[in-house]
Formats: structure tokens, C-alpha cells, sequence
């Protein structure tokens, strides 16, 4: 799955808060994510991470490419 620094994930369980979207701070064999309303930043193993991944939000570049 490509999933880059900075794009947006929306989850199928939400967070404790109740929000499911989450910004991707660090990718590897961990992804460090970051709560849109709270703020909490959690590191998930890469697999758990893309199995409960319901759509990738990216923001396209609008240089021209």
C-alpha cells in the first residue's frame, strides 16, 4: 500500500475520541500517526496499520505534474 508522509488516513475503527481520520508522521515498519482532533500521536506496526486503513486522503501536487 503506498502511504506517505503526510497524507491523510481514514480508519475503520475510530480513535477513543471519536474522530477516524488520522495524518501520517512516520513511515517504515512502524507508522507514527497523529488523532485530527485530539492530537494524540500513536506508532502501529505497518501491517496492523494498512489493515484498518479505509481510504488514503492525499493532497495532489498541484505543480503541474
Amino acid at each position: 500500500m503506498d502511504v506517505r508522509v503526510g497524507d491523510r488516513l481514514r480508519m475503520k475503527k475510530p480513535h477513543p475520541c471519536g474522530c477516524s481520520e488520522f495524518l501520517v508522521l512516520r513511515v517504515g515498519m512502524d507508522f507514527k500517526i497523529r488523532c485530527q482532533n485530539c492530537g494524540r500521536e500513536v506508532m502501529l506496526p505497518r501491517l496492523k496499520c494498512e489493515k484498518n486503513i479505509k481510504k488514503v486522503l492525499r493532497e495532489e501536487e498541484q505543480d503541474g505534474k
